[in-house]
């Protein structure tokens, strides 16, 4: 009964550090945009871009949402445009060439 207990107690406990591993928080792109901007590792061409691109993004969201129903191609798109935002994020803040 003992063994029971501990090895019921273990699990919770180590499903309770899964779960809050899993959840670490995510920087949105805004703040990495904004955070490159203060640091001085986008140019304001670059930060132009990204915000545009960021304005894309979001008239798609709104866009797939219009109908009421966002389909598995809308997802698709709207999550593969992200992807490429963060990777052009992450290329136009390590690219050497800074505001000042």
């Amino acid at each position: 009964m003992k063994l029971t207990r501990i090895l019921l107690a273990f699990s919770f406990l180590l499903m309770i550090a899964v779960s809050a591993n899993a959840q670490a928080p995510q920087v949105s792109d805004k703040a990495k945009i904004a955070n490159g901007v203060k640091n001085g590792e986008l140019t304001k061409g670059e930060t132009k871009k990204l915000v545009r691109q960021q304005r894309r993004i979001r008239r798609t969201k709104v866009a797939a949402k219009s109908d009421g129903v966002v389909t598995a191609e809308e997802r698709q798109d709207i999550h593969a445009k992200k992807k490429k935002a963060d990777a052009n994020i992450y290329i136009k803040k390590h690219n050497n060439r800074d505001r000042n």
